[in-house]
């Protein structure tokens, strides 16, 4: 029997998961159990596949947006509803949300223009970025009100241990467990190999690795002694500490790589170019309305900001470098 081409079945799945799963006629929540251990249905299976999709003609009725890698954890996804009904009202047109696919599902939907605007990670950005023919273009960046990150527009990957834990510097946990997000994620992974590379500590160093899906569950894992450390999304450690969230007091920083290029809010290039500059220039506003003032004080973002692509440099470097020398993934 004749099988079905993967990337035209990613195509089909893809759009018919938009279809079927999403209601409502405004500011419409298209929100997923997330992509941890604990829960995945739909999200599991669209996250297998890193097959390009095709082109797809855009829906210029609604805007469809992604979040994938947030300035809020999981825990907060309501700051991004709120956020969605704030753009709908703004924009005059109905914005639906997407969250809890994995980092190359979103992707390939931003890829294909099924999703038109994506709050994604450094890491896809800049591999969506550097195709010989971008399939995305930034249009603004978080800054967070932290003062650890100076009114930049930077985070960190923060490698955490369980509190009450003995470890004092990353050379005490060889053989130990460690959990990550996922693969493509610059926080989670392509910064920790960076880091390891560049110590040394490339050759067999960890006594197991764990895939947990997502930043919280990574925290949770550490915290309950599933694995002995992680490094995870600076931004949703600290915003699951200021809110008293899940994990997150049970642990602690042993370092800190960084800074590097925040996770930005990106366009797809098939979406209309007066929808992304529409899009783009609410969010560069927002801090001066009352409304989105509000909105991004709940997230502790102090206002979106315009960048260029090279804030991400950093991220291209940790990336290569390792990649260069036959250091593919972490051992």
């Amino acid at each position: 029997m004749n099988r079905i081409p993967r990337c035209l079945y990613n195509a089909v799945a893809l759009m018919l998961w938009l279809v079927t799963s999403c209601s409502g006629s405004n500011s419409q929540d298209c929100t997923r159990g997330t992509a941890t251990a604990g829960g995945q249905h739909a999200a599991s299976k669209l996250a297998e596949t890193t097959a390009k999709a095709p082109k797809t003609t855009v829906n210029r009725e609604k805007i469809v947006v992604a979040m994938s890698a947030a300035f809020v954890s999981e825990q907060g996804v309501s700051v991004y509803r709120e956020l969605t009904d704030y753009l709908t009202r703004r924009l005059q047109r109905p914005v639906q949300l997407i969250t809890g696919l994995a980092y190359d599902t979103i992707n390939s939907m931003l890829e294909a223009g099924v999703v038109h605007v994506g709050f994604v990670c450094g890491l896809p950005y800049v591999l969506l970025r550097d195709q010989p023919k971008p399939a995305v273009e930034l249009l603004a960046a978080p800054i967070m009100q932290a003062r650890r990150y100076q009114g930049m527009p930077k985070y960190y990957s923060d490698l955490i241990v369980k509190k009450d834990s003995p470890y004092q510097k990353l050379e005490d946990l060889a053989g130990a467990r460690f959990v990550y997000n996922e693969e493509i994620s610059n926080s989670g992974y392509n910064l920790p190999r960076h880091h390891l590379f560049e110590r040394g500590l490339k050759n067999r160093f960890f006594g197991a690795l764990l895939r947990s899906g997502s930043h919280e569950e990574s925290i949770r894992m550490v915290a309950s002694g599933q694995a002995e450390f992680s490094f995870v999304d600076s931004l949703v450690l600290d915003y699951d500490r200021a809110m008293g969230n899940g994990s997150a007091h049970l642990v602690r920083v042993l370092l800190s790589i960084g800074p590097a290029g925040i996770p930005p809010v990106v366009g797809s290039t098939r979406a209309p170019a007066d929808l992304r500059e529409s899009f783009k220039k609410e969010l560069l506003h927002m801090h001066r309305d009352p409304e989105g003032r509000r909105i991004l004080n709940k997230a502790l973002v102090d206002r979106f900001e315009s960048v260029t692509d090279d804030n991400y440099n950093d991220i291209r470097t940790a990336y290569h470098t390792p990649l260069r020398a036959g250091y593919t993934e972490i051992k």
